[in-house]
């Protein structure tokens, strides 16, 4: 083990080594996933983050670059005796070109923040997470992170122009530029996305687009989810292109009405949220046929947002529902299975057989415009065997994903709760190809080992245990 007094002196104080300041690193959005890592660096400069990663090189020690921690898939969980680069202090916007409608931001920029920058200028910000008060954009490049908005301004890879690339030995590359237009292989969305495995970016260079004339955000309460998932389909098959369609069942409004005061339709059973947005013109002609759609659709329902508040509280409460449920539930297991929008429906319906036959409640909220399910599994882990029961019911829903065409991860990422699933998604050459792809940018594999493909070494100490599910060959989360 390879002492840390070269560290000290890069770092001072900003080398923390004491268990108890080093706790908030020791897991992520995941809580239950955990490991202690030898010592955390805080770095303020590329340069100390070169000199963290090429003294890792050069003693084998395995590191995680790790935004806000609010990966729900434990992708930033640090591995046991390896070291944890904290990006939280490299956190400034170095840069805004509004003629050229971009920025240039360090990787702790906070999301949010970046959207009332790039405002300040006349221009937007458009990727969403719930979480964008306080993940990192760092953290959305590494995850590809998407948003409520995704459906019609894509996830981060399509806001991302460029970035400088620390890469697993030191070396500093530079993946795309400021143009739309790039040339040769795009290895700049190879990067995206791979949740930390290639390197760290240092810095991103990112799109800003001009915000939308007018918006149009309506709620609609419906009888049951698979309703609200149908109408879904309607719109769509229609040719609308709504900026933004999510769905919400019972258990998840009452969450954000007991966490955030939410108001919804008296009786409802789900609710669907529709945004448009785009020119005053096109808003009012789309908001005809959305306006016939849903009543054909059958909503009991519809509440139009009649003014910026309005619009603003009909987000709170949608993007209230993952914290808002801990209101509900001491613990819970975040889901995050993508199905054909076709299959919408019926992938409803089975969850909630899932859930009836378990005996464990699953709140549901969803971006339904893309199919990406984010399935909240209620338990109490004071309970001996609940969380293996919660496990076992979020792996029959991944599964179920995989079984109508879907994928195990929309926006969430593989990181260590996904992981044994590859192997149900992807054949055997998929992998090896992905697996050489990764060793080939990290032979010693010490960028975020363990995340995507297990390496079997340094694996989480609250890796759930070991039980039945290893069985078929789950050892992470599920």
């Amino acid at each position: 083990m390879p002492d840390l007094d070269e560290l000290s002196e890069l770092f001072g104080e900003r080398l923390i080594t004491a268990a108890g300041p080093m706790k908030v690193f020791e897991s992520d959005g995941v809580t239950a996933l955990s490991a202690v890592p030898r010592a955390v660096v805080l770095p303020v400069s590329e340069a100390e983050i070169i000199a963290a990663v090429r003294w890792c090189y050069r003693h084998d020690m395995p590191w995680v670059a790790r935004g806000s921690g609010t990966s729900l898939s434990g992708g930033s969980v640090p591995v046991a005796d390896g070291l944890v680069i904290a990006m939280n202090r490299m956190n400034r916007c170095l840069r805004i070109d509004a003629a050229a409608r971009m920025a240039v931001v360090e990787p702790g920029m906070i999301n949010a923040r970046l959207v009332r920058l790039a405002a300040e200028h006349g221009l937007h910000y458009a990727p969403d997470p719930s979480s964008m008060q306080v993940c990192s954009i760092g953290g959305n490049l590494a995850f590809n992170s998407g948003g409520a908005h995704c459906l019609k301004y894509g996830m981060t890879t399509n806001h991302i122009l460029g970035c400088r690339v620390v890469l697993a030995d030191g070396e500093v590359v530079e993946l795309g530029g400021e143009s739309l237009e790039g040339e040769g292989p795009d290895v700049l969305g190879l990067f995206c996305g791979s949740e930390g495995t290639m390197g760290v970016a240092t810095e991103i260079t990112v799109r800003l687009v001009p915000p939308p004339e007018a918006f149009h955000c309506v709620l609609a309460g419906y009888a049951s989810v698979e309703q609200a998932g149908e109408a879904v389909a309607a719109i769509i098959a229609a040719g609308l292109l709504p900026a933004a369609m999510e769905i919400m069942d019972a258990m998840a409004m009452r969450a954000a009405e007991e966490g955030v005061g939410a108001h919804y339709p008296a009786g409802a059973e789900a609710v669907l949220i529709v945004e448009l947005d785009g020119s005053t013109e096109a808003v009012a002609a789309e908001r005809e046929l959305l306006d016939e759609l849903l009543r054909v659709s059958g909503a009991a329902a519809v509440e139009v947002a009649a003014d910026a508040a309005q619009r603003a509280a009909i987000w709170t409460g949608r993007k209230s529902v993952f914290s808002a449920v801990g209101r509900l539930s001491p613990d819970f297991i975040v889901q995050d299975g993508v199905v054909p929008r076709r299959r919408l429906g019926f992938a409803l319906r089975r969850i909630s057989e899932i859930s009836q036959r378990s005996g464990i409640p699953v709140a549901n909220v969803f971006h339904a415009g893309d199919g990406n399910l984010h399935p909240l599994i209620m338990y109490d882990g004071r309970l001996e065997g609940a969380l293996h029961r919660a496990e076992m019911v979020a792996a029959e829903i991944v599964r179920l994903c995989i079984e109508l065409g879907g994928s195990i991860t929309g926006e969430h990422g593989v990181g260590l709760e996904k992981r044994a699933f590859l192997p149900e998604m992807f054949d055997p050459a998929s992998l090896d190809a992905m697996s050489r792809l990764r060793d080939a940018m990290d032979p010693k594999t010490l960028a975020n080992r363990g995340k995507m493909f297990p390496s079997g070494e340094g694996e989480p100490t609250g890796l759930y245990g070991l039980h039945p599910l290893e069985k078929s060959g789950v050892v992470s989360r599920f």
